[in-house]
């Protein structure tokens, strides 16, 4: 099968289970709102979560998949690869940019939603995500190119997501449970 018709089947899969991470995220509230926590903040944790996974594992799968009859490279030279995809063509450029801003991007949009985590927190996260794929596609000799400027830009992307993410950063106070030490809603009670 070409990586065309790869590409083609994930994201075909991923908009078939569409319909079942919508649901999905809707019985995670719900079930989390029978618990007691507060509406607004349950819908917001569920969907964050379920956004993190079904945003992300169809982006892992793709970078992932071997590409047989490619040989490995590697670049560990900053921004050579951005220059030469520039160089290559400027369409080519940027769908090859876009493609790398996005494959963290669910994942930092989420995380500061369910996390709040620093925005920097999430370049840290990204970076290092996009490092042990890069690392993965070399040592497992997938015919793939790994370099240095995929993981910048992964990390970028999940960057600007975070930032993207603002309106719905966690806005509760919360305090922590003596008995259990996990952090709550400040309006929930603690049972």
């Amino acid at each position: 099968m070409s990586q065309w018709g790869r590409q083609t089947g994930v994201v075909g899969l991923s908009i078939l289970a569409a319909p079942f991470v919508i649901w999905f995220a809707r019985h995670l509230t719900d079930r989390r709102r029978r618990r007691g926590m507060d509406a607004g903040w349950a819908r917001r944790s569920a969907y964050a979560e379920v956004l993190m996974i079904a945003g992300t594992a169809p982006w892992l799968w793709l970078v992932l998949i071997p590409n047989h009859g490619n040989v490995r490279g590697d670049n560990l030279v900053p921004f050579r690869d951005l220059a030469n995809q520039v160089h290559t063509g400027l369409l080519f450029a940027i769908s090859q940019i876009t493609g790398n801003l996005l494959v963290f991007a669910a994942l930092g949009f989420g995380l500061m939603v369910r996390f709040r985590l620093r925005p920097l927190q999430v370049l840290l996260i990204g970076a290092l995500g996009s490092a042990v794929i890069e690392t993965l596609q070399w040592f497992l000799d997938l015919g793939r190119y790994s370099s240095v400027d995929d993981v910048l830009v992964n990390a970028v992307g999940a960057y600007l997501a975070a930032w993207l993410a603002h309106p719905w950063w966690r806005r509760r106070a919360s305090v922590v449970s003596q008995d259990s030490g996990i952090e709550v809603d400040s309006r929930t009670p603690v049972s």
